[in-house]
């Protein structure tokens, strides 16, 4: 209710109405696969990784502090390879469209 009688006293309204109505009938490429594999993607090398670690390791070393050192480093760097490879291959793509 107050955006509206904030928009209502505005001196900038009809401008407002009109940009938003421009970005409504925007059309352009969809942005769900690349943002899936912008933020989604990682997130489950992230987790996955982290599982497989976790069993490895505790069948390694019954230290717990160890463990937990090398799962987080190596899960890491999984996710940080898995990363590289994400941005290469959509550069890749990008080039070919």
């Amino acid at each position: 209710m107050a955006q509206q009688k904030f928009c209502r006293e505005c001196s900038q309204r009809h401008k407002c109405r009109d940009v938003y109505r421009q970005l409504g009938k925007a059309e352009g490429p969809s942005v769900v696969f690349k943002v899936l594999a912008a933020f989604l993607l990682p997130i489950l090398i992230f987790i996955a990784s982290l599982a497989t670690f976790e069993r490895i390791l505790t069948r390694t070393t019954d230290i717990k502090e160890l463990q937990i050192l090398l799962g987080f480093l190596l899960t890491s760097s999984v996710t940080f390879a898995g990363v590289l490879i994400i941005k290469a291959i959509n550069k890749k793509l990008s080039k070919n469209k």
